[in-house]
């Protein structure tokens, strides 16, 4: 789905309604590190496995046992960490960074992503096989502007919120040619915006 079109909402409602729910739900943003980061933040690492490495850390993975963890942008994930994740997939284990001792794990993967990764496997950009692992069942987010039933709700509940926060005891209503607006409107940020 596009950005902002509501994907870590689905994901963390198929969390909430799963017999995981009681579980940790985490969040990896795939963009938002750079690899070596990224694959620590994922793995965890023990102390002194790298300069900087001061204490030992278990990684989001490892936090996340018997809950799901969530990849957002999951297009975005460097190629050599793609790997390594597939691995952990397949093998239920990780080791930390420095680490000799795998720790097995109980873990529901979720993905998101606004690339086509059929586009990016066909041009080498992503791992095929990790796709295939993590593609068991697809989930297409519309954008907004496919959703127009969505947008009177929508926009009745931000107005709710917005009172709230104004201290105002009443919520003000749409009208019916401020709501039609917001129909034809064509939301390129989706929900978000």
């Amino acid at each position: 789905g596009e950005t902002g079109a509501g994907k870590e909402v689905i994901a963390q409602t198929v969390h909430a309604r799963s017999p995981r729910r009681a579980k940790p739900f985490v969040v990896v943003n795939c963009a938002a590190l750079p690899e070596n980061l990224l694959e620590s933040e994922l793995f965890g690492h023990e102390k002194g496995a790298f300069t900087g490495a001061v204490a030992t850390k278990p990684g989001l993975l490892e936090l996340a046992d018997g809950g799901t963890v969530f990849f957002d942008e999951l297009g975005e994930m460097p190629l050599g960490l793609q790997a390594k994740i597939l691995r952990a997939i397949e093998d239920k284990r990780v080791t930390r960074l420095g680490g000799t001792r795998p720790r097995t794990l109980d873990l529901r993967f979720v993905s998101a992503t606004n690339r086509d990764l059929e586009e990016a496997i066909a041009a080498r950009q992503f791992r095929g096989d990790l796709y295939f692992r993590l593609a068991g069942v697809t989930i297409e987010v519309p954008p907004l502007r496919a959703r127009t039933s969505e947008i009177a709700p929508i926009a009745r509940r931000f107005v709710e919120l917005a009172a709230r926060e104004l201290g105002q005891s009443a919520v003000p209503s749409i009208s019916a040619d401020a709501l039609a607006r917001l129909e034809h409107y064509g939301w390129p940020g989706n929900v978000r915006e």
